[in-house]
């Protein structure tokens, strides 16, 4: 724990030096602190665009106006949604947290609000989501982090005419970010305010004001004044954290670094070029299938190895995986992501300690799998069944002990001249098998 405080507080001597002027709350450093730890959340992607059954962009993608797709909210109708069934899965699975959304691109507000009639309780629901995922939240000991998206497809204020997406919408007025912002601090304030303690705001959409992915230019065509948001929620909530899916390196005052669709230095979606920080917890959101909300055609689901290894390559990266399911408009999480979890969640029953409380193994994750490390012990996380496992350079000086996590039976590695081998046998769980090894320094 002292190698973890140590860290942190150089971080923060590091961003005081480069003339950063946030100076994080001791609250929120130890957030940071159990953040690093947890590893593991669910994100919810849930509103009225689940209806269509074609994800989340729907109102962009079909170029529906705000007169119509206003009428969505006339039909949405969650009557199978159970709060304590969303929250229970998810703790039974051994997720830590869960981020939810409260706010997507389309405007649409899933809680009671005064500053927008776009919202739950104007619709035959007449039920405030976010309260009822927060009480459950609280009940069930799983921290709470809201979703909240900073552009908007629907609002006329919104500085629509510099923005990349909504431009199909029918708004005819005049952006006005000043009006615009206001909005945005007074829900931020009521989001802070009436639903107890929030583990972190999640923002989303900095990139709609930004050059396409790809430019050299990556400066925001507006000022966010983040400085305005960030200042108001840490003044609310000294402890909630705060990130941005803005692609780019951590900006003062956020206190996680997420990436889209890919691990730390991965860039296959072609979303994260950013470099992981050192100075602040990581986390990769990442869908069980192609699409973050509900879609009635993609069928594209990952299996659970893919899903177990990822946490695992997370885990080995220092990063928490944020695992999202897009439940269907009648709330209800469809089986085939319910199956998924359960599965994950039997195989941390068993291997857990390899994941929670750990940090980034020395070595980057490799073709047969990943290292993750906790204290005196290293977590070997076997992914394909191979004779044998040859570290060269081991930088440890002694092997005290091998063994299989899952049964504390003898692993016969040897150590000699830097160069450790690990025989693996056959029959390794097809998900992730893990070896420890005890060493010293």
């Amino acid at each position: 724990m002292k190698k973890i405080l140590l860290f942190w507080l150089l971080g923060l001597s590091i961003l005081h030096v480069s003339g950063q002027n946030y100076t994080p709350t001791a609250s929120n450093i130890e957030a940071r602190k159990w953040f690093a730890d947890a590893r593991f959340g669910l994100f919810i992607h849930w509103g009225p665009f689940s209806i269509p059954g074609s994800g989340e962009w729907v109102m962009n993608e079909r170029k529906v106006t705000v007169e119509n797709y206003s009428r969505l909210a006339k039909f949405f109708n969650p009557t199978d949604f159970d709060a304590a069934q969303w929250v229970s899965t998810a703790k039974n699975v051994g997720m830590k947290y869960i981020t939810l959304i409260t706010r997507h691109h389309d405007g649409f507000s899933m809680w009671d609000t005064k500053y927008s009639d776009f919202n739950i309780m104007n619709t035959p629901y007449k039920k405030d989501i976010v309260k009822m995922m927060a009480d459950e939240c609280h009940k069930q000991g799983i921290k709470l982090f809201l979703y909240y998206s900073l552009l908007d497809w629907r609002r006329e204020d919104y500085p629509h005419e510099t923005g990349r997406t909504g431009q199909f919408s029918g708004r005819k007025g005049k952006g006005d970010y000043a009006s615009y912002l206001t909005f945005m601090k007074n829900q931020l304030t009521e989001l802070l305010t009436n639903y107890g303690e929030i583990g972190g705001i999640w923002f989303d959409g900095h990139w709609d004001q930004t050059a396409p992915e790809g430019n050299a230019d990556r400066s925001s065509r507006i000022d966010w004044k983040y400085d305005e948001i960030y200042g108001l929620i840490h003044k609310l909530q000294p402890q909630c954290m705060i990130g941005n899916n803005h692609h780019l390196t951590p900006f003062p005052g956020e206190d996680f670094q997420m990436f889209e669709q890919d691990l730390p230095g991965d860039n296959k979606s072609g979303l994260s070029f950013q470099e992981a920080s050192a100075h602040v917890p990581l986390e990769a959101c990442i869908t069980m299938n192609g699409s973050w909300g509900f879609s009635l055609t993609d069928t594209s689901y990952k299996s659970t190895s893919q899903l177990v290894r990822t946490l695992a390559k997370g885990a080995g990266l220092g990063a928490n995986l944020l695992l999202n399911v897009g439940p269907m408009p009648n709330g209800e999480i469809q089986p085939e992501f319910i199956t998924r979890l359960n599965e994950m969640g039997d195989w941390l029953k068993t291997y857990g300690e390899s994941i929670y409380g750990t940090e980034a193994g020395y070595l980057k994750p490799q073709t047969w799998g990943c290292i993750t490390k906790k204290g005196n012990k290293l977590f070997i996380h076997v992914f394909k069944a191979q004779p044998m496992i040859t570290l060269k350079d081991f930088p440890f000086k002694k092997l005290k002990k091998a063994y299989y996590l899952k049964d504390n039976s003898m692993v016969k590695a040897t150590l000699k001249n830097g160069m450790l081998n690990i025989p693996v046998v056959e029959d390794i769980n097809p998900n992730d098998e893990v070896i420890v090894l005890e060493i010293t320094n």
